[in-house]
């Protein structure tokens, strides 16, 4: 991407005023008009993204300045709108909310920030929000508004004329629209793969409604009027060898980070894609395991009745299979999920709770595991609704500052030479370290290399694999 490319992020003064709805109906709008879009979200955020992808025919890219450090996040975007004409940003949580704020990133790539107000309740109230968040922060360019969820004509030009001394242009005034209204599940928005029709139909209704009440050419307009993209490097992976490892794909895992996936081919890996719902065996030719996160107990019941994958993963796994498993991928190796008897390879049994658990953590490794050396430390998240027990003691899990809990720091996860299981979701796009070690260890396993020893609070760790 050219350092003077077109980018604009959307932003919001909190959670559920309607980012993903506008942002994702503006990608689907220009894309609908001929641009080339790129997508990002700011924060660790799966689903969001899948969105995106649909508006956009692009794969969702994600940018957080705490997980992959601010110096990597201008690089991450140009490779997010490589190829593409125009970058738009959508934000997290309100606008200046979090360890890796929408500001924060906005200020990071130098990007005009439309901010989204929720116009319902209100009238000339909204000049009072409107000029807080602009004058909060100088590092923040407020270059605009979109109201949403405006009541009637009456109710938009009562927000406008309140909105009208404060010199902010008013980009677009959608309608209060039941249509509009995204399905959600417990972790938010259902993921796209699981009713890709049905929400690409949402999509076109979204652009639809953007185009017909935003005004499209001026947010074009401001996303050019961007300065350059500041400096940002990305370290390069090193390809260390060749191995096959099996990706699990499908509805039940649909939480894996592109740039996970593209580290590990840079690093030397051939990724066989299966899906855990419907095949029978891994791909025959995987040394290699790679299960990242989803949506397990919804497919619990599916999951459980593929007795002969579960079979074979688990024989496989105590063979000494190199295997990577990240949050529902744990559940899928545990004994149980909600009492269904899944993989038996983690010697642990889940279930699902009413607890949300959330955050950013800095994971530290005590002992040997295939994506780090001993002591290594790696940044990532927690996002889940589901308990293990026992829990694990491989890993040293430090919960961020502003995750709002007195827990600073507890021993969690599965770990051996051939065996990481925690939950932990990583994103590799500024570290590409974690597959580095993966694929040495699946080549290395691949050779011959002994077979597995998991450390686990039941099972204290030897160090032994």
């Amino acid at each position: 991407m050219g350092a003077t490319i077109a980018r604009i992020v959307i932003a919001g003064t909190h959670s559920g005023v309607g980012k993903t709805t506008i942002a994702t109906g503006l990608m689907a709008a220009l894309s609908k008009r001929g641009h080339k879009v790129a997508s990002a979200k700011v924060g660790p955020d799966f689903i969001d993204p899948g969105y995106h992808e649909v508006a956009t025919g692009r794969p969702g890219r994600n940018l957080d300045s705490w997980i992959s450090g601010a110096e990597a996040v201008p690089a991450l975007a140009s490779n997010a709108a490589a190829g593409a004409d125009i970058l738009v940003v959508e934000g997290v949580m309100g606008l200046f909310d979090g360890p890796s704020s929408t500001a924060e990133v906005a200020r990071i790539i130098a990007a005009p920030v439309v901010l989204v107000v929720d116009g319902s309740s209100m009238s000339t109230s909204v000049a009072a929000i409107v000029h807080g968040y602009h004058t909060f922060s100088s590092e923040v360019s407020l270059s605009g508004v979109i109201l949403n969820r405006v009541g009637s004509p009456t109710h938009e030009d009562a927000l406008r004329a309140a909105l009208s001394p404060l010199g902010i242009p008013v980009l677009g005034a959608i309608a209060r629209d039941p249509s509009l209204t995204w399905r959600d599940r417990h972790l938010g928005l259902i993921p796209v793969v699981e009713q890709r029709q049905d929400v690409a139909k949402s999509v076109r209704l979204l652009a639809d409604a953007v185009e017909r009440s935003c005004d499209l050419e001026q947010i074009e307009l401001l996303a050019r009027s961007a300065t350059l993209m500041p400096p940002g490097s990305l370290p390069e992976t090193r390809r260390v060898a060749r191995a096959t490892v099996a990706v699990a794909a499908g509805a039940a895992f649909a939480f894996i980070y592109p740039e996970n996936l593209e580290r590990l081919e840079e690093a030397g890996a051939e990724l066989a894609p299966f899906d855990p719902l419907t095949e029978k065996r891994l791909p025959e030719q995987a040394t290699g395991l790679y299960v990242a996160g989803g949506f397990p107990e919804v497919f619990a019941e599916a999951l459980a009745e593929n007795r002969a994958l579960c079979d074979d993963v688990r024989t496989r796994i105590a063979m000494g299979m190199v295997t990577w498993a990240e949050c529902g991928g744990m559940l899928w190796l545990a004994r149980t999920l909600n009492g269904r008897r899944m993989c038996s390879a983690v010697p642990a049994d889940a279930r699902m709770t009413s607890t949300l658990t959330l955050g950013y953590r800095t994971v530290s490794t005590l002992g040997p595991s295939p994506i780090a050396r001993v002591g290594a430390q790696l940044r990532g998240h927690e996002f889940h609704y589901s308990t293990l027990e026992p829990c694990g003691d491989g890993l040293m899990v430090q919960r961020s500052p502003g995750s709002g809990t007195r827990t600073v720091a507890r021993q969690a996860g599965y770990t051996s030479r051939s065996l990481i299981a925690s939950y932990v979701h990583l994103h590799l796009g500024a570290d590409p370290s974690a597959a580095e070690h993966f694929v040495a260890a699946t080549a290395a396993r691949a050779g011959g290399i002994g077979s597995a020893h998991i450390s686990s609070a039941a099972e204290p760790s030897t160090g032994l694999a």
